[in-house]
């Protein structure tokens, strides 16, 4: 007898270690992608696709936005689905990666989906905004169009460009949205954060692909992205003195994630330590288009530069 329960008392201590040191992916109940971290008021505020697709499915089937918070980096609180396609009387298709942005009280949720045929637009995939007083919401959009139909850009001729919007709000006030598929577009962003204040802009940057994500730290500007790897996406950044570039390439910081093509970056600081959000398909029958997201610790050397991502089962520890 006592032998038996030393037996059971060594296994559900074993399975305590390995629960407890094996945090990614940090959402496992659904499947989710291209994170958007923000910090509001000392918490976390995760944005995510939601993959919904079937497990014989060769397609990405994204019916809404979902979001989820966190006041220690461990734990997330699933706050419900605020956000889809269906939010725009325009908008038709799937839930592609969204970006959302607090100004003034306001919160700004960009998103990427397709359009309808009508007056506005031929069809395509488009950008729209949706607004809340909450980082919960609920959302309602703010224009009642596209911010970025596909006949707006013209440098790839293929219908899904115009994709994956990330908005970073310099030091000064002044708005920006980047975006973009087979190149990367940005433009300036006027305070109401709904309408762009000037022309469109045009980048390549080294083996570029989507997901753009920028960020300042310090005096020097981030740009990251998903970039082409041996097989699958990697994530490649450049480094700048001004969100308006021009942007020095300096390699890749995460190599290709296990069981899915695409990869997706955010960032985020919060309580002093950085944090290096990401997608891959490890869960069980997950893949490309059942994804999950997890999370790691980012390091930066003394110039600024940053060092590789190491991903991790275990994941980052909670913090106070």
């Amino acid at each position: 007898m006592k032998t038996a329960i030393k037996f059971l008392f060594t296994l559900a201590f074993s399975l305590i270690i390995q629960i407890g040191f094996s945090q990614n992916p940090i959402i496992r109940d659904v499947f989710t992608a291209d994170p958007a971290p923000i910090v509001h008021n000392d918490i976390v505020y995760l944005y995510t696709s939601h993959d919904t697709a079937s497990v014989d499915s060769k397609n990405y089937e994204m019916k809404d936005w979902l979001v989820f918070s966190s006041t220690d980096m461990v734990n997330w609180e699933y706050q419900g689905a605020p956000v889809s396609p269906k939010t725009f009387s325009w908008a038709t298709g799937d839930a592609y990666a969204a970006h959302c942005t607090e100004r003034d009280g306001k919160f700004y949720f960009y998103v990427s989906t397709f359009h309808k045929k009508d007056e506005n637009s031929n069809g395509g995939a488009a950008i729209g905004v949706a607004v809340s007083d909450s980082p919960t919401g609920p959302f309602v959009d703010a224009i009642g169009k596209a911010l970025v139909v596909n006949e707006m850009t013209t440098d790839n001729k293929h219908g899904w460009d115009d994709i994956d919007p990330a908005v970073f709000i310099d030091d000064d006030g002044q708005a920006y949205i980047y975006w973009g598929n087979g190149s990367l577009k940005w433009a300036k962003l006027k305070d109401n954060m709904i309408e762009m204040d000037g022309e469109i802009n045009y980048l390549n940057p080294e083996n570029f692909i989507e997901g753009p994500w920028v960020y300042k730290r310090n005096d020097l500007y981030y740009l990251l992205y998903a970039s082409k790897g041996d097989k699958a996406e990697q994530i490649d950044y450049c480094i700048a003195t001004s969100p308006e570039g021009p942007w020095e390439h300096k390699g890749v910081i995460m190599e290709s994630v296990p069981n899915s093509f695409t990869v997706h970056p955010g960032v985020v600081t919060y309580k002093g330590k950085d944090y290096f959000f990401y997608h891959n398909g490890v869960l069980p029958t997950g893949g490309s288009y059942r994804r999950s997201i997890c999370v790691d610790y980012m390091y930066y050397n003394e110039d600024g530069t940053i060092q590789k991502v190491i991903q991790t089962e275990e994941g980052v520890s909670a913090v106070l």
